[in-house]
């Protein structure tokens, strides 16, 4: 299993970080719109991403804390098919739906999502990856500590809930 430590942040300057990220030359990998579907799952959050870049059955859990954090992540990458995501609503139901624009960037291991999220606004996340466990926390922790350093992120941006807890959170 990956592993993952990441942060999101709330921003108004979306273009701004992005054109200083293109400072470093990163591998841009596209712009994905996604629709992330929320399944009622017992534990961790269950969700079914489509899009054009990314495809993915995805579980993880992780704590709700404005900061950067760890996260357990089981993906499974799959070719779209509407059978699957009719799989699920019928055995578990939905709880809510995500639509947002991504643009997805890397730095080595680092991933960059610049985000605008229906009915939340922008965001940037950092994703700092160890697929296969030969980097370690310590520097997952480093790189994005580093990353939040050089875009300049400030502590209170930072978002500690999901985009479907924010989005669940406007409807009550």
């Amino acid at each position: 299993m990956p592993l993952n430590f990441e942060f999101k942040a709330k921003t108004a300057h979306l273009s701004f970080l992005e054109t200083k990220l293109l400072s470093l030359r990163p591998r841009f990998i596209g712009e994905d719109l996604q629709t992330d579907t929320y399944f009622n799952a017992t534990i961790g959050r269950l969700k079914l991403r489509e899009g054009n870049i990314e495809n993915a059955l995805i579980h993880y859990t992780r704590s709700n804390v404005a900061s950067a954090k760890s996260s357990n992540v089981i993906l499974y990458q799959h070719h779209p098919e509407p059978a699957l995501k009719q799989i699920l609503e019928k055995a578990i139901g939905i709880k809510v739906v995500v639509v947002k624009r991504r643009r997805i960037y890397f730095v080595e291991n680092v991933k960059f999502h610049f985000d605008v999220v229906e009915q939340l606004g922008s965001f940037i996340e950092v994703e700092a990856i160890d697929s296969d466990r030969s980097i370690g926390i310590d520097t997952l922790k480093e790189q994005c500590q580093h990353y939040a350093s050089f875009l300049l992120i400030d502590s209170k941006d930072y978002v500690s809930e999901s985009y479907s807890d924010l989005i669940l959170n406007t409807k009550k």
